[in-house]
């Protein structure tokens, strides 16, 4: 016997609540499924526990800083691991018990919690539960990609779920994984004290970038005392007494690493491998995120997918938004698409790395007139009164359009201050309409007019 619904969502990461709630005041009757925790990876073990540690090891770093400013600190700065620990439990625990408390309070919503299976392209089982809709939504999300490392199953290795229960200062934190997440772990136990090892198999950090920001984010790192192993082919790791031998083919170095601690960090995977995908015929691509359209249907009609597991999007922003295309198309009449939107990120070491629309690298594929305008934080105000001077604003513009094309802003308030120039892309405005504009002194954000004043040809 099942229960019929007017819609199942399974999971509860960012959309899924909101899609929810949406459902739910417009009279529909909704099934929500959740195996773990109300509210995905970002409210659990991403964006908001990893920056509430974010936050910690910058407080230990301006505390070392301290002399930089006048300031006098009596005797070493230390760090209580386990305080840092509670104080990131208690931000994420509110947000998990918000989420919580928003999805159990709501009308015509019944939350069940265990892993939900389909079984047909309108069917679904929880548990011993049998559920029916006319639509389903997917809302399964990702986790850490595991690597077929040699030596693997022979050592213990931390993910990034797994470090937000790390209440120590590990001796030697070795990542494996030099792209955004491993980064920020690496700035962050640095600060804490850890001796940290970064490795990487390509021949740059975050190899999505440009060039330009990729030895900029390096040379931020090192000069903290951050490790850094490039071109790492051949990674093998294998127990040691003191914790984990990692073995590297590098150019430069030695061909061992010996850490306390190991963090993976290569990636993410979708959580489609046990969803009963086959069973309502929901197509996926090579890598297992669930195919969708411009609209987030899947292949067959009444179930969609949303955030990090259907490939067009690893943000919390890109979940939310996919809940406002999905919530337009069904409600609003309003024909919102995925292709609408604007790429935009931000890596969040510190100082962070704003990002917006094409790289360099993509204006200069694209085959347009590109110009960009350049200036390094040095030259910036509140940089300078900051004593915080590392990074660069980067903006390219098409010189015929004069469409803003893309921007990096790596720096002091960069992952803020990138959004004034994702707002004139999305508005469809010339890139003169800042560069006329009148800033507030002294700001980041005054900068940015500067920049465009002063555009040249991309060079090369």
């Amino acid at each position: 016997m099942s229960t019929a619904f007017d819609a199942i969502i399974i999971g509860t990461g960012q959309s899924g609540p909101s899609l929810a709630g949406r459902m739910s005041s417009e009279g529909m009757r909704v099934a929500v499924l959740e195996r773990h925790l109300f509210g995905g990876t970002c409210v659990n073990v991403g964006c908001i526990p990893t920056k509430a540690l974010v936050a910690s090891a910058r407080a230990a770093h301006m505390a070392r800083r301290a002399a930089d400013f006048g300031v006098r600190v009596e005797g070493p700065v230390g760090v209580d691991m386990a305080r840092v620990k509670a104080r990131k439990d208690r931000i994420a625990g509110e947000s998990n018990s918000g989420v919580t408390q928003w999805l159990e309070g709501m009308d015509n919503v019944t939350v069940y919690r265990g892993h939900g299976r389909l079984e047909g392209p309108d069917t679904v089982r929880v548990g011993d539960d049998l559920l029916q809709a006319p639509r389903i939504v997917l809302n399964v999300g990702g986790r850490a990609q595991v690597p077929p490392i040699e030596g693997l199953a022979q050592v213990n290795y931390l993910t990034n779920s797994s470090m937000m229960d790390v209440d120590f200062l590990p001796q030697h934190l070795v990542i494996v994984g030099g792209s955004y997440i491993g980064l920020e772990f690496a700035q962050m136990y640095r600060r804490f004290g850890s001796h940290v090892t970064v490795i990487e198999m390509g021949e740059r950090l975050i190899g999505r970038e440009d060039p330009d920001v990729s030895e900029t984010v390096r040379e931020i790192l090192a000069g903290e005392g951050v490790d850094i192993r490039l071109n790492a082919n051949c990674i093998s790791v294998r127990p040691d007494a003191g914790g984990v031998v990692v073995g590297v083919d590098c150019a430069d170095g030695a061909p061992e690493v010996r850490g306390s601690h190991l963090l993976l960090a290569t990636g993410r995977r979708p959580n489609t491998d046990d969803l009963g995908l086959d069973a309502a015929g929901v197509a996926t691509d090579k890598r297992g995120y669930i195919t969708v359209d411009d609209q987030l249907q899947t292949n067959v009609p009444g179930i969609w997918a949303m955030g990090d597991c259907n490939g067009q999007g690893a943000f919390t922003h890109t979940s939310y938004n996919d809940y406002e295309i999905l919530a337009a198309n069904l409600f609003d009449n309003d024909p919102r698409r995925v292709s609408d939107r604007i790429t935009c990120y931000g890596l969040f070491i510190d100082p962070p790395l704003g990002r917006g629309g094409m790289t360099e690298a993509q204006a200069r594929a694209s085959g347009r007139n590109v110009l960009v305008g350049m200036r390094p934080m040095r030259r910036v105000g509140r940089a300078r009164e900051r004593s915080e001077t590392d990074g660069f604003i980067k903006i390219m513009v098409d010189g015929d359009s004069r469409e803003i094309l893309g921007a990096a802003i790596l720096g002091i308030n960069g992952d803020e201050v990138v959004h004034l120039l994702l707002d004139a892309m999305y508005a469809g405005a010339p890139y003169t309409t800042i560069a006329r504009a009148v800033h507030i002194h002294p700001t980041v954000a005054e900068l940015i007019p500067t920049v465009l004043q002063d555009l040249k040809p991309l060079e090369g």
